[in-house]
């Protein structure tokens, strides 16, 4: 099976996969991070089919979906392409990274499982742009509206140095998640083009708060 056969079946296999996610964490946004993968990969020397599989997979089964369990995708990816007989080095490169790519991780400074590559630096980039921007504002909200969680409580501050598994229990507003996470992200982009891309997407969070808040204080 040639490498563009590989990534046509692994396609078909997330979009059924993925049917009726939440709109956040869906094939759009898989095919979001794919084509920011591919976008990145033309300026590093990175092996093309690794960072198209760990893209296409890196969110078969969101933790947060599994009752916080972060076994689920791994194991679901491995089973997958070891059915459609991808080269086994491929497959533990393509799992490193889903084991490595969320940001939640990167709260556990006491991780014994530390893993690194070019290949996870891409793909790690593109999920995180997807968290940028306006795709990034609509996810956020998108997700706490599936949480039923309040948009903005000024009463209830950002919690900032979070935990992993702070992290992984908050059940804050929204608007707290732009300064838990996504407004960290530009300083924490692995390569050129995803700082480039960052920097834009994240002045865009930073307009989009002040407008927030000026309509919210009756001032806009």
């Amino acid at each position: 099976m040639t490498d563009t056969e590989i990534v046509e079946k692994t396609i078909a296999f997330v979009k059924e996969t993925l049917k009726g996610a939440e709109g956040g964490h869906d094939w759009f946004h898989i095919q979001r991070v794919f084509k920011n993968t591919l976008l990145i990969s033309k300026d590093e020397n990175v092996d093309i089919l690794t960072v198209s599989l760990g893209a296409l997979l890196h969110d078969i089964a969101d933790a947060k979906f599994f009752d916080g369990d972060e076994t689920v995708g791994p194991k679901m990816a491995v089973a997958f392409l070891e059915s459609i007989a991808v080269n086994q080095e491929v497959i533990t490169h393509v799992k490193n990274i889903i084991e490595n790519i969320s940001y939640k991780n990167s709260l556990d400074n006491n991780s014994t499982t530390k893993f690194f590559s070019k290949e996870l630096a891409v793909v790690q980039d593109a999920d995180r742009l997807d968290a940028l921007g306006a795709i990034g504002i609509a996810r956020a909200f998108n997700y706490g509206g599936f949480k039923n969680r309040e948009l903005y409580n000024p009463d209830v501050p950002p919690q900032l140095n979070l935990s992993k598994e702070a992290y992984k229990k908050s059940n804050s507003p929204t608007l707290n998640h732009f300064y838990e996470k996504l407004l960290l992200l530009k300083d924490k982009m692995n390569t050129q083009t995803g700082k480039k891309l960052a920097e834009k997407r994240h002045q865009y969070l930073l307009d989009f708060l002040e407008q927030f808040y000026a309509e919210w204080n009756g001032n806009a």
